[in-house]
């Protein structure tokens, strides 16, 4: 590939959104001075996918890795994203990179928002995390979380419970702030594993406050880790179209 980057995320009425993820894009340049990065949105912000990858081409481009800024292979992975990739300009060849989640850096920046908001760690063995995410119907996405669930909770907490802030498939975030406390378990953290601001990480905010819980993590947003696995999945992106072609 010809080190163009395109992060694409989802998008929000609310204008913290894409102030973080530009500031998220921002790092990543400076990380990677000669990868040329751009940033679009899947709905409510600008610019489009279809718009900055015609953009791209008007500027030279010839091959771009888009990634998505998202957490799990949900609907807007499956669908809304391939769907705008096909409104490619012709001459550019796109590749899609994987979504971020899951990964082991993933969860260290989860963590890393742990500690910030005040989480010492000699207190790991008796506080339980809620695990927050946004949401969604999807079986493949919610297994994603679970699967980080249990894998955070092999690592030594008192107990890991998956939430969304939105309907799903998972309790709400208080009541599972709620359910921890039942257990017995001491001290609560809740983690939102969402990338930006916005109305459903507001309303994790909203669930840990109003159960109690002791810690609320910050969101991603632009974390050393997860500006480091976003150019792992490029990287990785660009391996694999070498490969392909020889």
């Amino acid at each position: 590939m010809d080190g163009h980057l395109l992060l694409v995320a989802h998008g929000s009425r609310d204008p913290r959104h894409a102030a973080t993820v530009r500031a998220l894009t921002r790092r990543i340049r400076s990380t990677r001075p000669g990868l040329r990065v751009g940033t679009a949105f899947l709905d409510f912000d600008s610019p489009s996918v279809s718009g900055e990858l015609a953009e791209m081409a008007h500027g030279g481009a010839v091959r771009v890795v888009v990634q998505p800024l998202l957490l799990s292979h949900a609907f807007h992975a499956k669908h809304d994203l391939p769907g705008a990739l096909r409104a490619a300009p012709a001459p550019l060849l796109v590749r899609q990179a994987p979504v971020l989640g899951p990964h082991p850096l993933l969860t260290a920046a989860l963590e890393r928002r742990l500690a910030e908001a005040g989480l010492a760690p000699h207190e790991r063995a008796t506080t339980g995390v809620v695990l927050a995410a946004a949401g969604t119907a999807d079986p493949d996405a919610a297994a994603v979380l679970a699967g980080i669930a249990r894998t955070w909770q092999g690592a030594g907490w008192a107990a890991v419970r998956p939430a969304f802030a939105s309907a799903g498939l998972f309790p709400a975030t208080a009541d599972a702030v709620r359910a921890l406390r039942a257990g017995g378990v001491r001290r609560v953290a809740v983690a939102p594993c969402v990338l930006a601001p916005g109305r459903l990480p507001d309303r994790i905010a909203a669930g840990a406050a109003a159960a109690g819980a002791d810690v609320l993590g910050g969101v991603l947003g632009a974390a050393p880790e997860l500006v480091r696995l976003v150019l792992l999945r490029y990287d990785g992106a660009v391996a694999k179209a070498r490969a392909l072609t020889g």
